[in-house]
């Protein structure tokens, strides 16, 4: 029995806690502390680290127990509070992101239209991925400006959930079509059935709330939960098709307003950040080797940089005039959504294992996520900063 993998896990979470703490330090999400520590300890800089398998199959328990957090972090009272608007609003954004990044990979690779197969999906696909939106940097922002509680505030956080919703439903399309030999009807067909599985899956959970939350505080419901977050997505992939995350996402959905979920939350933390999570962004900054870019992908990460700021901004200001925002919260709820984080990530992980995402460009991706993070908040403050602004925003 091989040993290394022990060593591997020690430098990982070393280095990605150490990087994480000099990110704090000046003002960055952690994140992107264990980001660069892949990079430098990666094939990029220092070859200390490699795509092992362990690396690969403990990043995916890592993407599982994320998508699982941020399911149980869904609050629907908010979707239902601004309601419509929030629809139409991630609606708008998320057709105009997915039509940018489309159009910048077309653009930059449309020589390979004619020998790729899958030319049009993995455009579609880089659309995809400039579609999430990470809103933690945009919540601590507005928090510290004492417009959270707004409608502005509020309508963010309603809109980036339906984001990030109808975002994992067009990667679970994305990805199950990338066996040519399945027709596309039967792949909708299946996305139709999980969609109803997981319904009925909802509504029989909920019958038993009360019992449910009777074992709040019990350390039995946490490891229940987490059994229930990797069967629903054992089921995802292996009868349904689906990606993984996408089950794991909807087990999270469906606890998300049961009592219980602080505690199963907190739990789930715990075991993700202390070992998972760290894993998978290194696995990420591993699969970033900067030493292949050209001049070609640096134009290419720069011109996607500038799209995802853009689009978020444009396709939000769209959908608030319509309804009926002044100015000043349309161009704030479409600054407030520009930052990418995990989700953007996860995806991107998903696409290169589906043959979606050269990794090539996987330094454009995080180029992208690392920027419009630290942009964000900028941006924000500075869209805010007028008195004229302050008198207006709802």
């Amino acid at each position: 029995m091989e040993y290394d993998f022990l060593l591997i896990l020690a430098i990982i979470l070393l280095s990605t806690k150490f990087f994480g703490l000099v990110s704090k330090k000046v003002h960055m999400p952690q994140v992107v502390g264990a980001l660069l520590a892949g990079v430098i300890l990666g094939p990029s800089v220092l070859g200390v680290l490699s795509e092992t398998e362990f690396v690969v199959q403990t990043a995916e328990i890592g993407v599982i127990l994320l998508m699982f957090l941020a399911g149980l972090d869904t609050d629907l009272e908010e979707v239902k509070k601004t309601g419509i608007s929030s629809v139409i609003i991630a609606i708008i954004e998320i057709i105009v992101a997915l039509a940018g990044g489309t159009i910048v990979y077309y653009i930059f690779y449309k020589d390979n239209a004619s020998i790729d197969p899958l030319f049009m999906t993995k455009a579609v696909f880089m659309g995809v991925i400039i579609t999430s939106t990470s809103v933690t940097i945009a919540i601590e922002a507005l928090r510290e400006m004492g417009k959270l509680k707004g409608k502005m505030g509020t309508t963010i956080l309603g809109a980036a959930i339906i984001d990030d919703i109808i975002g994992i439903i067009i990667l679970t399309v994305s990805i199950s079509i990338t066996d040519t030999s399945v027709k596309p009807s039967s792949v909708f067909m299946k996305i139709i059935l999980f969609f109803i599985f997981i319904a009925i899956l909802y509504w029989v959970i909920h019958k038993f709330k009360g019992f449910i939350e009777s074992q709040d505080g019990k350390r039995r419901s946490s490891i229940y939960s987490l059994a229930f977050c990797f069967i629903l997505s054992y089921i995802a992939e292996r009868f349904f098709g689906i990606a993984d995350l996408t089950g794991a996402y909807f087990a999270g959905i469906i606890l998300c307003n049961i009592g219980v979920k602080d505690y199963i939350a907190r739990k789930a933390t715990i075991l993700s950040y202390l070992i998972f999570s760290p894993i998978f962004f290194a696995s990420v900054g591993i699969k970033t080797n900067i030493k292949g870019i050209t001049t070609s992908i640096l134009a290419f990460t720069v011109v996607l940089l500038i799209v995802a700021i853009l689009t978020k901004i444009v396709g939000c200001f769209i959908g608030a005039k319509i309804c009926k925002f002044n100015n000043f919260t349309a161009l704030a709820i479409g600054t407030g959504m520009v930052a990418r984080g995990e989700v953007s990530l996860i995806v991107a992980q998903k696409g290169s294992q589906a043959g979606l995402l050269d990794e090539s460009l996987f330094p454009a991706i995080v180029v992208v996520v690392i920027f419009t993070t630290l942009l964000t908040p900028i941006m924000l403050k500075f869209v805010l900063s007028s008195k004229k602004a302050q008198e207006q925003i709802e």
